[in-house]
């Protein structure tokens, strides 16, 4: 029986009091009708105090400690970088499912390997790309499906913000393996192979480096099977962009957040022969994490089998980002 199963919620731990957990991760949980159980944090007087302005019920002093209790039933990691394998390894040799935070690893060496013990353990595990669990991803999907566009040829993708910060901000630590690639530019990727259902072939990339040893931004493209292409840009220097182009042979979809859309977002198509049509970006979730949330807490509890999990959907990501660094000259 999987952790978590019976009548009660899901139970979550939370290592890492991180802005993510507190932004986008714990009010998905709310309004999933999960449990924040739990938090384990470096400093244990800081963590408290982020314990209790976000309603996490215990403070627990370690990591493994987290791992190991018995009334965690899930495990989310929005540690840096870095730590993502590691971590998630413990989890699920521990047997607790795991939502990691993007990437899922640093490099294609780690994500073979912490791929391989969720196959081997049979633990569930999910890479916190969020989006293909969206209403907007499944309309998206849909019109694609039927042609609204023809044949989807080129994706142009991008996903930059304006950095206010960067000497205190971890994205900018090379030790933790930080940069826009890494923390950005793995979205429209993960766009890319979702939508083409297909890995990439080719590759092209260039970057800018910051001081610090990690890439400010990236730009490039990833060549897929017949003729294809992904059209990336990422990058911590320029205002918010979120924007992304669907370019078939008769039309497109543009996308002004296909990753987190919020209630100012939406989408256009634009096909040959129509009117332009614009639908909302959001679904019936007020919040861009719950979907999957709840589907992950419906999974651990037996409720409905396991979608997009990191063992069918995460080691093409991991070599696409390998392969766009090695090209851009990166590491």
């Amino acid at each position: 029986m999987p952790a978590g199963s019976g009548p009660g919620p899901v139970r979550w731990g939370i290592i890492g009091a991180a802005g993510i957990a507190r932004k986008a991760f714990l009010p998905a949980v709310a309004e999933a009708g999960g449990v924040p159980a739990a938090v384990a944090g470096r400093d244990r007087d800081r963590t408290a105090q982020w314990a209790r302005d976000n309603g996490v019920d215990r403070v627990i002093p370690g990591y493994q400690q987290l791992i190991e209790d018995p009334q965690v039933d899930a495990v989310y990691i929005p540690l840096p970088n870095a730590l993502h394998a590691e971590w998630t390894t413990r989890a699920l040799r521990a047997g607790k499912p795991v939502l990691c935070e993007k990437p899922l690893t640093v490099s294609l060496a780690e994500a073979e390997q912490v791929l391989a013990v969720a196959a081997e353990t049979g633990t569930l595990l999910w890479e916190a790309f969020v989006f293909p669990f969206h209403d907007q991803m499944r309309r998206i999907r849909a019109l694609l499906a039927d042609g609204v566009i023809g044949e989807l040829r080129e994706i142009q993708s991008n996903y930059h913000f304006a950095m206010t910060d960067p000497g205190h901000n971890i994205r900018m630590s090379a030790a933790l393996a930080g940069g826009a690639l890494n923390d950005v530019g793995c979205y429209p990727v993960r766009l890319a192979r979702l939508l083409f259902d297909a890995e990439h072939d080719t590759v092209s990339a260039a970057s800018v480096r910051d001081p610090g040893g990690v890439d400010a931004e990236t730009w490039g493209w990833l060549g897929f099977p017949g003729d294809r292409r992904l059209l990336l840009s990422c990058g911590f220097r320029r205002a918010q962009d979120t924007f992304s182009a669907l370019i078939g042979t008769t039309g497109q979809v543009h996308v002004t957040n296909p990753f987190h859309p919020g209630p100012a977002d939406r989408f256009e198509v634009r096909a040959a022969g129509r009117d332009p049509a614009r639908y909302p970006g959001t679904g019936p979730d007020r919040h861009s994490f719950t979907p999957a949330v709840r589907h992950i807490q419906h999974a651990v509890t037996g409720r409905e089998p396991p979608r997009w999990l990191a063992v069918d959907t995460s080691l093409g990501s991991a070599r696409a980002l390998a392969d766009i660094a090695a090209s851009a000259g990166q590491g």
